[in-house]
């Protein structure tokens, strides 16, 4: 080596062995990112043949912060070399440049980890149990925030200026923006509360009495929900919205009720215990009705037109169109067995009565009355 020194030095001369040094420099470093390249693919290709998930995230997250820290690492180097031998001012930033770009990469990493941690936790595949997207999307934000604010603070304390100082700025400042932007945090913590509380998650259906909200959610933001109403707008709210108004959450029934009133006439009121029994026992040998839930068939009212009795069940499936599915199974079935005990369902109908009826005028004074099955005089 010491040989090799002297040769070039010689070739050279001491003005510009410097050039040398350099280009060895980078030379080496272009071996050594190809080399860390090729170490890290080989780690990738095992991690995926193995059941830990988490070496998967570790080994994708390397590169390519790694390659780039190398070069990062090899070119200050250089910098630094040339510097020396040069005296140019320009590359006396070579270690600055270094510890900065030390400090981002290393939050480039941190943030790709973090990433794949998120998806990782969200992925059945890999949990037994997955934590529910939403709130894997919330640390994962809360989680990358911590990171880039850190980062941010270390840069700052490496160029000289007070964390003490710029926190007790952001005590005050926050303050006078809590003020001045309170809708904006208002929006902010109803977020947080989303988050915390879990009234929905996205993929939910959800929708408000207190307002005319009703749709799929599609996105939690910090400031903002995306909801996907039935006729596919989108629909944008402000999260301090949720915090006053009430909520339903229809995805987490845990079945769907049929409640539905069927009227047969009063001539066939003699079979209405039999058709009542015949209902029920229906129902309670339906596979797609829950038994375990309320099951009621009852006589319950004298209408105008018609004798009422109620069909009050769930259905086991809590599918929007599997439920009609059902619930049309099971009203033709109603409507077989009204018909096969010789009763119908009934109608609006009215009975005009008439105590008296008026005589019908004639030719002279003659009068006959209408035809009562009185005599005419």
């Amino acid at each position: 080596m010491e040989s090799a020194k002297a040769f070039l030095r010689t070739l050279l001369g001491d003005d510009r062995f410097w050039i040398a040094e350099v280009f060895l420099i980078v030379l080496t470093t272009a071996i050594a990112s190809w080399l860390l390249g090729l170490l890290v693919r080989r780690l990738e290709l095992r991690a995926e043949r193995t059941v830990n998930p988490w070496d998967d995230a570790l080994c994708g997250s390397l590169n390519p912060p790694a390659s780039l820290l190398v070069w990062l690492v090899g070119l200050s180097l250089a910098a630094a070399r040339a510097g020396n031998a040069t005296g140019a001012e320009i590359f006396s930033f070579a270690t600055t440049i270094r510890e900065v770009g030390f400090i981002v990469l290393i939050t480039w990493f941190a943030l790709r980890f973090a990433k794949a941690v998120e998806g990782n936790l969200a992925d059945p595949r890999f949990m037994g149990k997955p934590m529910d997207a939403t709130t894997v999307r919330a640390i994962g934000k809360l989680i990358r925030a911590s990171i880039m604010v850190t980062a941010a603070m270390v840069i700052m304390q490496h160029f000289g200026y007070s964390i003490s100082g710029v926190l007790a700025f952001g005590g005050i400042g926050g303050l006078a923006i809590g003020f001045a932007a309170k809708d904006l945090l208002a929006n902010f913590f109803g977020g947080l509360m989303i988050y915390l509380d879990r009234p929905f998650k996205v993929g939910d259906w959800v929708r408000s009495p207190d307002k005319e909200i009703e749709g799929t959610v599609e996105d939690i933001g910090w400031r903002l929900t995306r909801i996907r109403t039935f006729d596919k707008r989108p629909l944008y709210i402000p999260n301090g919205v949720f915090t006053q108004i009430s909520v339903e959450n229809p995805s987490r029934m845990l079945n769907r009720r049929i409640y539905e009133t069927v009227g047969i006439r009063y001539d066939d009121a003699h079979l209405m215990a039999p058709i009542v029994k015949a209902v029920k026992e229906m129902l309670q040998q339906h596979p797609e009705i829950d038994t375990n839930q309320t099951l009621i068939v009852n006589f319950n009212s004298f209408a105008p037109s018609s004798l009422d009795f109620f069909v009050y069940t769930f259905t086991k499936t809590t599918d929007w169109v599997r439920y009609h599915e059902i619930k049309q199974d099971v009203l033709l079935k109603i409507l077989n067995i009204v018909q096969e005990q010789g009763a119908s369902c009934a109608f609006p109908t009215s009975t005009l009565h008439i105590a008296e009826l008026p005589e019908l005028a004639v030719a002279g004074d003659r009068r006959i009355p209408i035809d009562t099955g009185m005599t005419a005089k």
